[in-house]
Parts: C-alpha cells; sequence; structure tokens
C-alpha cells in the first residue's frame, strides 16, 4: 500500500520560525526553553543566529512567505537588538511576502516600539494578553496587568498590525466571558485560546496546581460559544478568526508544510536530501548553551508512513480537516485503504467525518484527538 516513489513535497521552503528564548520572567505554567537575560548573553545569541541563518540559506532554496518571531518574548529585545535579529534574516533569508508575525508581551508596548516593529517588516502581533482579569493574571506569574494589555492591543492595532490576542482558559476564579467580550471589543481579528495545562517540571506543578477535567471541557466548549456569537469561526482546536485573519504561518505547520528553525530550541521541517528513500526530516536545535558551540540537534528522518501520521495528526487539528486524496498523492500511501478500519470505528463513535476524501474531527473528537490519532499509530504497529 505504499508507492516506491512518492513526490517529494515543498523542497523550496517557504516558512520560517525564529525562537528567541529570553524572557524578563519565566511564567509558572511555562515548559519552553525559555531563561532570563545575563551580560553577553543576548549579543552571544544574535552572532550565533546569523550564522546559523547563513547555513541555513546555504543547505536549502528559501523563497518566504511568512516569518515567526517567537518565544520566549521577542518583544523583550531591546530595540538596537530586535533590529539586528530582523536585518540577519533578511540579510541571508529574506523576509515574509505574505505574513511576518512577531510574539510580543504587552508590558513591552508602546507607541514608538510598535512603530520600529512596523518598519523592520512585521505585519502581525500575537500578543500574550492571557487575561484582562488582574487576579487571574497575578495567578499566572505574568508581570503585566490588564490595563497595559488594554493599551497593548489599542496601541498595535492603531499602528496597522493585524493583531491576534492569546488567552488561557480554566484558570480558578478567571472570568472568561469577561475576559472573550473584553478582548474582542478591543479590536483583535484573532485569538489563540488554550487551556492552563499543567506540565511536568513546570514552577504549578511543583506547587501541585491541578485543573479540573470538567473545567477544561467547559472552557473548550464555552469559549467557542462566546467567539462564534462574536463572529469568530473555530478554524483550528484552539484558534479563531474573523474571516481572512487566519495566522498563514500557523497554517502551513496544520498543513504538513517544511519550514526552518533558526534559534536554541527551535524546531523545523525540512526537504529530505534527495535519493534517501525519505519525504521529510524534522530537526530540534540543542538549547542555548549547547546552540552557541554549534552543536548538532536532533534529527529524525520521516519515511511515507510517518509522514502521514503527522499529517492526519496536524490536520485533523483543523475544522476543514484534509483531503485523504492528496495526502495519499503528496506520500504515496492509500491512507484511506491503510487506515479504513480506524476511520470507520471513529465515524461511528462520532469523532471523525468522512465526506468524500475529505476526514474532519468533530468537537468531540477535537476533545480526544491524542487518543484517535494513537490509534492511527497502533494500526501501524
Amino acid at each position: 500500500m505504499t508507492a516506491p516513489a512518492a513526490p517529494l513535497p515543498d523542497q523550496v521552503v517557504r516558512h520560517l520560525y525564529v525562537h528567541v528564548p529570553f524572557c524578563p520572567s519565566i511564567c509558572p505554567y511555562c515548559d519552553f526553553h525559555v531563561l532570563t537575560r545575563r551580560a553577553g548573553m543576548v549579543e552571544a545569541y544574535l552572532a550565533r543566529l546569523e550564522q546559523e541563518a547563513a547555513e541555513l540559506a546555504g543547505q536549502y532554496d528559501v523563497q518566504l512567505d511568512t516569518v515567526y518571531v517567537g518565544g520566549g518574548t521577542p518583544s523583550f529585545l531591546r530595540d538596537a537588538e530586535i533590529t539586528q535579529l530582523a536585518r540577519s534574516v533578511q540579510r541571508h533569508l529574506g523576509w515574509g511576502g505574505v505574513e511576518n508575525t512577531l510574539e510580543i508581551n504587552p508590558g513591552t508596548v508602546s507607541a514608538d516600539r510598535a512603530a520600529l516593529w512596523r518598519d523592520l517588516g512585521f505585519t502581525r502581533a500575537s500578543v500574550g494578553v492571557q487575561s484582562l482579569h488582574d487576579p487571574t493574571l497575578k495567578f499566572l506569574g505574568r508581570t503585566h496587568d490588564a490595563q497595559q494589555a488594554r493599551r497593548a492591543v489599542q496601541t498595535l492595532t492603531a499602528a496597522d498590525f493585524r493583531v491576534s490576542g492569546d488567552l488561557i482558559t480554566a484558570v480558578p476564579g478567571q472570568p472568561l466571558e469577561a475576559d472573550i467580550h473584553g478582548l474582542v471589543d478591543l479590536g483583535v481579528g484573532h485569538v489563540s485560546a488554550y487551556t492552563l495545562t499543567i506540565e511536568p517540571g513546570t514552577e504549578f506543578a511543583r506547587r501541585g496546581v491541578t485543573v479540573q477535567e470538567d473545567d477544561e471541557r467547559a472552557g473548550f466548549e464555552r469559549t467557542e460559544e462566546l467567539l462564534s456569537a462574536r463572529g469568530f469561526t473555530r478554524y483550528e482546536v484552539s484558534n479563531y478568526a474573523l474571516p481572512g485573519q487566519e495566522s498563514r504561518h500557523n497554517l502551513a505547520y496544520w498543513h504538513g508544510r517544511t519550514y526552518l528553525g533558526l534559534g536554541p530550541g527551535a524546531a523545523g521541517h525540512y526537504p529530505a536530501p534527495a535519493g534517501r528513500g525519505l519525504l521529510t526530516t524534522r530537526r530540534t536545535n540543542p538549547h542555548l548553551h549547547d546552540w552557541l558551540t554549534g552543536a548538532a540537534g536532533e534529527t529524525l528522518p520521516v519515511d511515507a508512513v510517518e509522514y502521514v501520521t503527522d499529517a492526519l495528526f496536524m490536520g485533523l487539528r483543523l475544522r476543514e480537516g484534509l483531503d485523504l486524496r492528496a495526502l495519499a498523492a503528496r506520500s504515496g500511501v492509500d491512507v484511506a485503504a491503510r487506515y479504513a478500519a480506524v476511520i470507520e470505528r471513529n465515524v461511528r463513535r462520532g469523532l471523525l467525518t468522512l465526506h468524500g476524501a475529505q476526514l474532519r474531527a468533530t468537537p468531540d473528537g477535537w476533545w480526544v484527538l491524542n487518543r484517535v490519532v494513537a490509534e492511527f499509530l497502533d494500526e501501524d504497529g
């Protein structure tokens, strides 16, 4: 059921993720590769970033549509530092012709800084609002307050950014309805809403903070009700947008496109070397200390079957789901035949729908998506 020579997808790389690991403080729920800055560290990071950008430019055919600078807190970089970062990327890899996103902490925003970010070519701002309720922000360990968050969104909107607001749901005592209506009233065109998750090794885990599943599910469902009533479409499990405001960069992830990862801890999905029987390669850079020395990261070759299961996991997160015929053409795997039993079983359970070749997760399926995808993996043994 696997064709001997599948077409290699996305040999031209059109998407870039840049990781900035520095934060003013570490939130108690955060398990990303982040750290507070020390003397000389940002300078060393920026010098190595330029080297790595040049290396990637020499290895791949790069014609960027989107750039996403995340972290960490990229907006925590000083003006000269974020300028140096942007210029390094632009010099070696170009700049996104469709969308360039900067993750922003509300406490770092001013009119002058917003103007600088726009002048550097950023067009979209992903703002870590998390809540507009001061006690909730304090519980989450955020360094900004609700008024700063409101001012930040207003300032960025006035500077002609497309603004996305992040929210965390299922926080004890959080006024979810007020948070959502307040954020929409500020004029954002996109909302990313994530359930509070307690990850091992975080400060919340050490303190024994827990989130009840009933609260998670209630927040998951109520968020969609409230945002749908305000004209937002849930186009992905955790992401909502007004028409035309979807994240072009994140859609590339969910559609299984190749992308470069630049910076410590950054992950990338790269075209595979020709002639090795692979479709793509996934690579994750080492953390800062080793990355600064030029150490190699973890590389995982992706064959046709792994490519398909990755595509199922990512594509089923989308409201539109994925086209099994198109996936078969890209991978060389007869997806519908290979996983017929899994698909039929989950359709009966009300977790998936299949219309023609279009496979989608239902709202109930989204809630247990990891379990559904695990069944596809089990089918491969």
